[in-house]
């Protein structure tokens, strides 16, 4: 198959999407496919040099919608070239504009929606769910009701997704999502993150690994570690960049605590030493409001690590059929009874935990099952 993935950007910093169609494309690349990717990045972009894909640059979208005049015409000039084109995310000019080129064409599309239709958008910001009910029927109910499949990466995501526009038809497909296998050397990795963090040597760490954002619950977990440490050794690893400038306030949440010795704050990590915090870890928490796949608990599984998540993490359900973690409510009660949960579990009940989370990475989201399960979708109704 020639399959052209479209995304605004290919900025790391966008998260999950990016890394998505990186794997998937390479792997089915490996496997005898062309993939190519069209995105909205101004030329010169610093993270399009070592891309592993060939990237059609598009840009610079403009404003937040990242309109592109050139974009439809390109992709309509072009359509022909591919057998499928697979759209990433919503709200932005790739997904109408995609609609808009291939009408008429003959080329299939299908749309991941990356967790863009959760209801918890429209209960937390009402106002631009407001404004997006103007657009919802003029372009993205256009754009998903006539996608060959809307792609959700677990069932709880589909579930959800009708809960956000009344107006909403389309071709519902849950399709396997995940990571490759991590690479390295573990113990390496390991040394190299203690390396970086050498105050952490012989401590019991308790990971996460994410944007600090409101969304994901950082302030829940700084007050539930404060209800629940009771051993010097324990310690809570916060990693990850501080997007919206929440750190700080943070930061003296964990001092009015009393806890702000047993907190280290990281930035973003990467690498061998992003993996050497996993290996790390004896647990992965992410409280969580709202996350669709959450790549780092996969990625963390992947490890080895068991998952603390909330129920608004989208694929608690298969965690916990797996056995691969704990999950409760995204509430101060709710992420005080993970900890609790965890630090009170026996040492053989942790092992079994821990072989359960490689069990269900390597069955449910290991990269190679995530590009069958979209190619065999993408083949329904394909030209080829």
């Amino acid at each position: 198959m020639r399959i052209l993935h479209v995304i605004p950007s290919l900025d790391p910093g966008d998260g999950g999407p990016v890394e998505a169609v990186r794997q998937l494309g390479r792997v089915s690349c490996d496997a005898g496919h062309l993939s190519e990717v069209a995105c909205l990045d101004p030329l010169g972009a610093p993270w399009l040099e070592d891309f592993s894909l060939k990237v059609h640059t598009l840009g610079p979208g403009l404003s937040g919608y990242r309109y592109a005049k050139g974009f439809v015409t390109w992709l309509r000039a072009h359509a022909s070239t591919y057998d499928h084109v697979v759209v990433h995310g919503l709200w932005q000019y790739t997904g109408f504009g995609t609609w808009l080129a291939l009408r008429g064409t003959g080329t299939p599309y299908s749309v991941y929606t990356h967790g863009m239709l959760d209801p918890w958008f429209k209960r937390t910001y009402p106002l631009k769910h407001l404004k997006k009910w103007v657009y919802w029927p003029w372009a993205e109910y256009r754009v998903l009701r006539d996608a060959q499949a809307v792609l959700f990466t677990c069932e709880e995501e589909r579930i959800q997704a009708r809960g956000s526009f009344w107006l909403y038809h389309c071709n519902e497909v849950v399709v396997n999502f995940g990571t490759t296998t991590p690479p390295g050397d573990p113990r390496a990795q390991k040394q190299a993150f203690l390396a970086c963090f050498p105050e952490l040597r012989g401590k019991r760490l308790l990971l996460y690994l994410g944007r600090i954002h409101p969304k994901k619950g950082c302030d829940l977990l700084i007050e539930a570690f404060a209800k629940v440490t009771r051993d010097p050794a324990l310690h809570l690893v916060m990693a990850g960049p501080d997007q919206v400038g929440w750190q700080a306030q943070l930061e003296r949440q964990a001092r009015q605590l009393g806890i702000e010795p047993s907190i280290t704050w990281t930035g973003r990590l990467s690498g061998d030493v992003k993996w050497g915090a996993l290996r790390a870890a004896e647990a992965f928490v992410l409280p969580s409001h709202q996350e669709n796949f959450a790549i780092a608990v996969v990625e963390a599984m992947a490890c080895g690590v068991p998952v603390l998540i909330s129920n608004k993490v989208n694929i608690w359900r298969e965690i916990l059929a797996d056995g691969a973690g704990l999950v409760a409510d995204d509430s101060l009660e709710g992420t005080v009874q993970l900890l609790s949960q965890w630090l009170t579990t026996t040492q053989a009940r942790k092992h079994t935990i821990q072989q359960n989370t490689r069990h269900s990475f390597a069955k449910r989201f290991e990269i190679h099952q995530a590009a069958r399960s979209l190619l065999s979708n993408l083949c329904v109704g394909n030209r080829v």
